[in-house]
C-alpha cells in the first residue's frame, strides 16, 4: 500500500490540510468570507435604500405630473371659458356697432328724405309763385297787380317754409 502513488498523495494532502489548519488559514477564510459577506450585505442595503428613494422620487415626479397635468387642464378650461367670454363681448359689439350705424343710416335717409321734400316744396313754391305772377301781370295792371303780386308771393314762400 505505501507503493501506490495514490496513498503517498493522500498523504500529502492530508499533512499540506494540516500545515494550513495549523497556520490558521481557516480563520483567514473565515474571516475573508465574513467580510465578503458583510460588503454584499452593505452593498444590498445601499441597493434597497437607493431603490427606496428611486421609488419615492418617482412618486414625486408622478405626482408633479399629476399637478402639472390638472394645472394645465385648468388653464385650458380657463382660456376656453376667457375665449368664449371674449367672443361673446366682440359680437355683442358688433351687434351694437350695427345697430348705430342702422340708426345711423336711417337719420340720414330720414333727413334727405326730409331734404328732399323741402326742396320739393321750394320748387313747387317757386313755380307755384311763376305761374301766379305770369297770370297776375296778364290780368291785373299797376300799382295795384304789383302789390297783390309781391303779397301773394310772400305768403305762398312764408307757407312752405
Amino acid at each position: 500500500m505505501l507503493e501506490k502513488p495514490e496513498t503517498w498523495v493522500a498523504f500529502a494532502f492530508i499533512i499540506f490540510l494540516g500545515i494550513l489548519f495549523y497556520a490558521g488559514v481557516h480563520r483567514k477564510l473565515i474571516a475573508a468570507l465574513d467580510q465578503r459577506q458583510a460588503r454584499i450585505k452593505t452593498e444590498l442595503d445601499d441597493a434597497r435604500r437607493l431603490r427606496e428613494e428611486a421609488e419615492k422620487l418617482l412618486a414625486d415626479y408622478q405626482r408633479r405630473q399629476r399637478e402639472a397635468e390638472r394645472e394645465a387642464s385648468d388653464i385650458i378650461a380657463s382660456a376656453q371659458a376667457e375665449a368664449e367670454r371674449i367672443a361673446a363681448d366682440a359680437k355683442s359689439k358688433v351687434e351694437d356697432f350695427v345697430a348705430r350705424r342702422t340708426k345711423m343710416a336711417e337719420a340720414k335717409i330720414a333727413q334727405a328724405e326730409a331734404q328732399a321734400l323741402a326742396d320739393v316744396r321750394w320748387a313747387g313754391a317757386d313755380a307755384a309763385a311763376a305761374a301766379a305772377e305770369k297770370i297776375l301781370a296778364n290780368t291785373a295792371k299797376g300799382k295795384l297787380a304789383e302789390d297783390l303780386l309781391t303779397k301773394g308771393i310772400e305768403d305762398v314762400r312764408n307757407k312752405f317754409n
